[in-house]
Order: structure tokens, then sequence, then C-alpha cells
């Protein structure tokens, strides 16, 4: 299981959020690049970036960071945010991104999401199925939709989908670890690699959600709130891997 830290980006700056909830924003450094470049140097291959400005606005925002982390490390990409067009995709992979996490647009425009599908392959594209009370949420979780997420999962497996980052909102941020059960089910009646991401709170969390199948986990607050340590990262990313 592939180890992600996550770097969140508002005005230009290293955030978390609990929930979603843009009020509760805390900042964790003023330069992202920096956060990158410790998470490299402990080991970490694989970075989730997010364009939180972008995904409340409706279109990308933060490329120049994006573009800032792929050109002074080594780290392997995956990016979402805002990106609703393919003016914003071709600028994400212009800037370097690995791989593109589409959500939103996933829901609102299928027909342009699944163009991006064929164009770029079910490697660079992912399927982002961040949920609410197991419904769908959208535009930086600011809008919920009627969507049941195992039912988008599968949508969109049967259309190519490979790759899936869900997201707990619920448990977003809050430390009291994954959504487990619903991991488990997803996992039982689909054949994509998930990446579970919201409420990793130790080592454990991680351990638990290696053991159920998941291909990927996203870590933030944990470890910004030093619940696992940087010094942790090398032996956690051995041990998964």
């Amino acid at each position: 299981m592939r180890i992600i830290p996550a770097i969140d980006i508002i005005n230009g700056k290293c955030v978390r959020l609990s929930k979603g909830d843009y009020s509760t924003k805390k900042i964790y450094n003023e330069n992202p690049l920096e956060v990158a470049k410790k998470f490299e140097d402990y080991g970490v291959q694989y970075l989730h970036v997010v364009d939180l400005d972008g995904a409340k606005s409706k279109h990308l925002v933060n490329h120049k960071i994006l573009y800032q982390i792929c050109v002074k490390t080594n780290l392997k990409i995956d990016f979402g945010g805002g990106i609703k067009s393919d003016k914003d995709i071709r600028i994400a992979f212009e800037n370097g991104a690995n791989q593109i996490t589409g959500g939103s647009i996933a829901v609102s425009n299928k027909t342009l999401f699944l163009k991006w599908l064929k164009k770029y392959s079910s490697e660079k594209i992912i399927l982002g199925a961040d949920f609410k009370d197991r419904k769908i949420a959208t535009n930086g979780w600011l809008s919920n939709s009627e969507t049941d997420v195992l039912e988008f999962i599968k949508y969109y497996e049967n259309q190519g989908i490979e790759y899936v980052i869900s997201t707990d909102i619920s448990k977003d941020g809050m430390l009291a670890g994954a959504s487990e059960t619903i991991y488990k089910e997803i996992l039982g009646a689909s054949k994509i690699n998930l990446i579970a991401s919201g409420g990793v709170s130790s080592i454990k969390d991680v351990e638990n959600l290696n053991m159920i199948g998941c291909e990927a986990v996203i870590i933030g607050k944990a470890i910004y709130e030093n619940k696992i340590l940087y010094t942790e990262l090398p032996k956690l990313i051995e041990q998964n891997a």
C-alpha cells in the first residue's frame, strides 16, 4: 500500500480543514514547497495536492505552487481541486502533475470527464468520490448530490476508471479513524484501486487500511499534528510496501 501525504493549499499556504469546513482553516506552513521537500527527505515518493482555492472558485488557481513542487522535488503528485475544463486539466499536466483527480466534474459533466479518461488514460485520471452520509459531495465539499458513493464508483468503474480517492467528509481532519466499513463495502463490490482518505489518526489506522485491501492511503492532519511523526514515515512506507 502506498503512503501518500497530503498538502492542501489556500492562499498559497499549506493548510488543513476539519470536515471540509473552510472556516476551520489552520495554517501549518507558509510555503508548501518546504513541506513537500521535507516529505521527500523522509522517503516519501507520492504526494496528494489539493487546490482548495480552485475547488471553491471552480477553476484552477494554485498551479504555480504545483509547478514549484514538481520542478524542485522528484515526488509523483496527484493533483485536484477546481479542475473543471480542458484548459484546467491541460495546465495541471503541463505544470507537472502525474495524475489528476476529478470529483465535482464527474458529477456535473460526465461527458467531459469521460473524454479526459479516454484522452489521458485510466493511469492518469483518478475519480474523486468524496462523500457525506454516503452521498457524493462536490465543489470543495460545499455542495451535496443525491448520488450514493458505491453507485458512483461502480458507474465509473464500468467506464474504465481504475483509481478512486474516497474521503468520508465527516471524518476528514477529525483524527478519529478512517471509514473502514464503507471501504470494505467498496472493495467487496468492485476491483478498483481504492485510495483511502480522511480520518487517519495513527499508524494502526494505516495498518488496518492495508489489511482490508486499500491500494493507498492519504495522510494529512495526523502528520501535521504529530500523531504520525516524520521520522516514522520511512518505516511506515517500508512496512506497507
